[in-house]
């Protein structure tokens, strides 16, 4: 394969891993992890007139730029220091589960979204959507000089993640379709794999720096601090540039087309043997994950002692990995089809909760094996589970199949967060069982592992057009064996 052709192929499966739904887990608020789409932009049914070049090129670079401080953004106000925040304002497991869990949570507004976005057109919806979750930090900036109590700013803090988590649904059902339009298809490869890349660089570089801001203002102090407002105010000021930037970009179908919320329509992915299949592996898939993964941050701040800039580094790690180890997956899922590969990684992923049990504050070495397992086997995921739905899902109808897929997805993994708070909750923060020393969270870890390996098993049911589908967990490894066994072969002469 020739070096072009080589770059190619790899931008094009970074632009698939770019626009998987990202799910919460270790560092998944940080750099590299949060995708800049969630989901491809799909074609049109009838082709909208050719835009200028000149208009083009420029909303490009507007675009790339914007990504580049939306990771700004990110870095200040994302995930990582919400759970910062809630651990200043002394919110129990059950609440930060709750918190991290809102955006997945938001994923009913789906089908409402997509109505605003064909009524009253995509960019002026993902202006105002997009503009809005960006400033609705504010009141965070006021916190310490507010007359509230302790309860009441919980509850600010619960309000804002609330808010800002259903205004980034509305907002990015928006901006997909807008940059469908926007984009031209022979250019979407290069485009999405370059903005990729440039926004895992920065996004990796700004957390890196809120990290030092964030560890520095815990020495010696308690409470809310300097640094949190300061963070709150910052992202406010950056999503007003990136909110700016987007209005600098060209809107090639201003036009709007006010649809009805049809119900019947939406319910047409249930009504589907494939769809039903795949609905079901996803629902399940996503309560086993979601059952501990807003936990992993708050578990390497409280009980691991780990600083916000390791927090920075360890997810930077897990983002090269899943960009170094997504062309290879690419090619395997063009061979073999995204069931086998959505089987395998799922299997895999199972045990990787089990790590977490190693790790202590004194010993954190362990974490280079999550590094390599998380990073590899969460990217052979993410882009197998992109492109099932897609494979599964007709052209006609489409954008319901793909709504139904996030909201079950979404719903799942929320109520199954809100679960493990709350039995988090109810079991003593640290306790002995068998002479070894355990955390609350621990518990989920092992729950989720076991859930996580019931579920995987759903996939072996999965229909997937045009592919041969493997049943059993005796087929896969009569799959790997067959093909480790040439090599092995090969090496024996």
């Amino acid at each position: 394969m020739s070096p072009a052709a080589l770059r190619r192929h790899f931008l094009r499966h970074l632009t698939a891993l770019a626009t998987t739904v990202p799910l919460l887990r270790p560092g998944s608020s940080l750099p590299g992890a949060s995708a800049p789409l969630q989901g491809a932009p799909l074609p049109r049914e009838t082709p909208t007139p050719a835009a200028p070049a000149s208009a083009v090129r420029l909303s490009l670079k507007a675009s790339v730029t914007e990504g580049m401080f939306a990771e700004v953004f990110t870095a200040c106000a994302g995930a990582t220091v919400l759970t910062a925040w809630a651990i200043a304002l002394q919110l129990g497991p059950f609440l930060v589960g709750v918190m991290t869990a809102l955006p997945f949570f938001a994923q009913f507004v789906q089908f409402p979204a997509a109505w605003l976005t064909s009524t009253f057109g995509h960019r002026r919806v993902a202006l105002t959507a997009v503009g809005l979750s960006r400033m609705v930090m504010l009141p965070l900036c006021l916190v310490p000089w507010l007359p509230l109590t302790l309860a009441g700013q919980q509850r600010l803090l619960v309000g804002i993640a609330a808010a800002s988590a259903v205004l980034g649904v509305v907002g990015n059902n928006a901006w997909v379709a807008w940059m469908g339009e926007l984009v031209p298809r022979s250019l979407r490869g290069r485009f999405f794999g370059r903005r990729t890349a440039l926004c895992t660089l920065a996004g990796t570089l700004a957390s890196l720096v809120a990290g030092v801001l964030l560890d520095h203002s815990r020495q010696g102090s308690t409470g809310v601090g300097v640094a949190l407002p300061l963070l709150a105010g910052l992202s406010c000021v950056v999503g007003l540039f990136t909110t700016w930037l987007m209005a600098r970009q060209h809107d090639p179908a201003p036009g709007s087309s006010v649809i009805q919320l049809d119900f019947q329509a939406a319910t047409v992915p249930l009504r589907d043997t494939r769809a039903r299949k795949v609905l079901l592996y996803q629902v399940a898939w996503n309560a086993a994950v979601g059952f501990s993964a807003p936990y992993y941050t708050l578990h390497m701040i409280q009980n691991l002692g780990m600083t916000f800039v390791l927090l920075a580094l360890y997810a930077a790690s897990v983002a090269a990995m899943r960009m170094l180890t997504a062309p290879l997956w690419g090619r395997l899922i063009d061979r073999v089809g995204a069931q086998p590969v959505v089987l395998a990684c799922s299997l895999g992923i199972s045990f990787i909760p089990l790590l977490w049990l190693l790790p202590t504050a004194g010993t954190l070495w362990p974490l280079a094996f999550d590094v390599v397992m998380a990073g590899a086997l969460w990217s052979g995921h993410g882009l197998a589970v992109f492109a099932l739905p897609l494979s599964v899902a007709p052209r006609k109808g489409r954008p319901f199949y793909l709504a139904a897929f996030a909201t079950a997805g979404g719903l799942s993994y929320a109520a199954a967060s809100a679960l493990g708070g709350a039995l988090a909750s109810a079991i003593p923060a640290h306790f002995t069982l068998g002479a070894h020393a355990w955390a609350n969270l621990h518990v989920l870890f092992v729950i989720s592992a076991v859930a996580r390996f019931g579920a995987a098993f759903l996939a072996t049911r999965i229909i997937e057009p045009d592919s041969r589908p493997i049943r059993s967990l005796g087929a896969l490894l009569e799959a790997v064996w067959a093909r480790l066994r040439p090599a092995s072969r090969a090496q024996s002469w």
